[in-house]
């Protein structure tokens, strides 16, 4: 779906959204899927017409939290329901009216009202990291009753859902990602509805061995059990019971590190028309790491049917733990019932500190990728001419390494690069290249990033300074201005332009008596995307057991793969700057004790064009070794 009729989609009522789904499918051509992903066995449509009656206390709910940053948050789940009662119903029925929209012409035979009963929406304590429990319940009641109002059938709609969601990482690690999380309540919700529904009229429902079981006649309707529903997702077999199992790492990147605590969660649903008695869940697999785990078995207890519940194994790995591949398989079994296909997850365990990915030895460049328009300026200063000041020992090295790695794995020739280490980082040395050097190669494709690792000061202003090798901590002018940097990165007029900085961030003047500003890293008007190692001031960790800046350790191992989650063979700005968010923060705690929260300015935007961009290209070789996602 492209993105302009995606955002027209969007804009218009449900029975012009249904009508747009198929245009789009016709439009895009074959293999066209509902954006609304139902259970498949749901029967076929009766040859029925229905009036749905959804009421406004449905309509308008809202699920209301407060994100990450403690700002107030608003999501329309009303709507999600809306949406998928509707689909639900012509999933159901051949003919379908609503307010609204729907099928014009002939009468309903028989008319399906939704009321709510309560609900409730919350985020839980227990957050792991980037992911937070949300938890949601919703209780209704379903009724189908003739044109004269005589009840044909009357149920209970219980929905409890519990699940981690994750935080957006392209926007401050501030909002968490709820709307999967809403919609799959809302596919489960009309779900339930409309397979009730389907049983008023004797329809028959699909069962899970692919046959067909008749539905309870219609004066049992007020007896009859909960409705099975095959939670979108969950792994089924001919066993009533299905879950779905979910490995979490605290810092999400799917690299399990010694100390790292490891949760396995498992969702489980009895699907079935029998209570389910006694559910186990069990962890088989690495023995090593299953010597982990207080328990490798847990009772899910009695399911009825309908009701879902969680359990969860938590582990935490020794930091002397070996480098190693290894399996985590989840088996679901209950004596009644049987057992659904157990799910298995490969996990790529690492020593905490150790070198396991050789970050200092250069990658293999990716064959025939080659950037001819982008230009790095990597600046490394580790010793100062006025000593007090050498306070990041790794800085040249730093610089150097990265500047290796973006012309074996970005595709950078070497005349693309200038690099400046320690007395050959003066002021002016800074200047040649921004004003001299970079110009005339300057075109509408030009992509520039620079690199500064070192110092900075900030003034009380807020007003940031770049410390060049003959600079200071006292005196600006002997310092280079951001201010200065940006307007030099924007008489460029490059396509785009990049700021890494890796440093330590002092008071200038060093009174310590004067209260610090906010270091003001994104100038008014700029267009330049700065990605800054840490959000405040003072020292930022230097990784002694790497030999690197903790920042720059982790951008390295983002460029060389690490970041690259959708495993496409490329590493992209929002892929690098995702990773670092999480990475850094929780090594700088886990590890050295304090907290280290880098910064992109200004903040990538879900869906930005920008966060596309392209850093690096992994060799066929090298991304075939990075650990596949679960």
């Amino acid at each position: 779906m492209s993105r302009s009729l995606a955002s027209s989609f969007h804009t218009v009522g449900p029975a012009v959204r249904r009508v747009a789904v198929v245009l789009m499918c016709l439009l895009l051509g074959a293999g066209c899927k509902s954006r609304l992903e139902f259970p498949q066995d749901m029967g076929e449509p009766l040859p029925k017409h229905v009036k749905l009656e959804i009421p406004t206390a449905i309509k308008e709910l809202s699920a209301d939290y407060v994100d990450n940053c403690g700002h107030m948050q608003k999501r329309p789940l009303g709507s999600q329901l809306e949406d998928a009662l509707v689909e639900g119903a012509y999933r159901t029925f051949k003919f379908v009216s609503y307010e609204g929209g729907g099928t014009k012409g002939t009468t309903p035979e028989a008319v399906v009202r939704v009321d709510l009963v309560n609900w409730s929406f919350k985020l839980l304590d227990g957050t792991v990291y980037d992911r937070v429990p949300a938890d949601v319940k919703l209780n209704a009641m379903a009724r189908v009753l003739d044109l004269n109002g005589k009840l044909l059938r009357e149920s209970e709609i219980k929905i409890a859902r519990q699940e981690r969601v994750r935080i957006e990482p392209m926007q401050k690690n501030c909002d968490y990602i709820i709307d999967p999380f809403l919609q799959d309540t809302a596919i489960e919700f009309a779900t339930k509805v409309s397979l009730e529904a389907r049983q008023a009229f004797g329809g028959k429902i699909a069962g899970a061995s692919g046959t067909t079981a008749s539905a309870a006649p219609p004066a049992a309707a007020a007896a009859a059990p909960v409705a099975a529903v095959a939670v979108p997702g969950m792994s089924s077999s001919a066993s009533s019971l299905r879950f779905k199992a979910t490995v979490l790492d605290e810092n999400g990147n799917l690299l399990f590190e010694g100390g790292e605590q490891i949760r396995v969660r498992v969702d489980l649903v009895n699907s079935g028309s029998q209570e389910v008695q006694s559910a186990a869940v069990t962890l088989t697999g690495t023995p090593s790491l299953l010597a982990q785990f207080p328990t490798t078995t847990l009772s899910a207890g009695r399911l009825q049917p309908g009701q879902s519940r969680s359990v969860e194994f938590v582990a935490t790995l020794p930091h002397s733990v070996q480098a190693q591949k290894a399996e985590l398989q989840v088996t679901v079994f209950d004596p009644a019932t049987g057992a659904p296909p157990a799910q298995t997850f490969p996990l790529s365990i690492q020593p905490t500190g150790a070198k396991a990915d050789d970050i200092d030895q250069i990658p293999v460049a990716a064959s025939g990728f080659k950037r001819p328009h982008t230009y790095l300026v990597s600046i490394g200063i580790g010793s100062y001419r006025e000593e007090q000041l050498s306070m990041r020992k790794y800085a040249a090295a730093d610089a150097e390494l990265l500047t290796n790695y973006f012309q074996s794995l970005g595709g950078l020739p070497a005349s693309n690069v200038r690099l400046l280490q320690d007395w050959k980082a003066l002021r002016p040395d800074i200047d040649e290249a921004l004003l001299d050097w970079l110009p005339p190669h300057m075109n509408k494709d030009a992509v520039v990033i620079v690199y500064f690792a070192g110092l900075a000061t900030v003034a009380p202003t807020g007003d940031v300074y770049l410390v060049p090798y003959d600079g200071n901590t006292t005196n600006a002018s002997r310092s280079y201005s951001l201010k200065d940097l940006e307007a030099a990165l924007s008489r460029l007029k490059a396509k785009q332009t990049l700021f890494f900085f890796d440093g330590m961030v002092a008071r200038l003047g060093g009174d310590s008596r004067t209260k610090p500003g906010l270091p003001q890293w994104n100038p008014a008007g700029s267009s330049t995307v700065h990605v800054i190692a840490t959000n405040g001031t003072g020292k930022v960790v230097e990784d002694d057991s790497h030999r690197h800046g903790l920042f720059t350790y982790y951008l390295l191992r983002a460029l060389r793969g690490e970041s690259d989650l959708n495993r496409d063979g490329e590493v992209t700005l929002g892929e690098a700057t995702a990773y670092l968010n999480q990475k850094v923060l929780w090594a700088s705690k886990a590890k050295y004790g304090q907290e280290q929260r880098p910064a992109v300015l200004p903040p990538l935007k879900a869906n930005d064009p920008l966060g596309e961009l392209t850093l690096t290209k992994l060799a066929a070789i090298r991304a075939a070794e990075i650990p596949l996602p679960q």
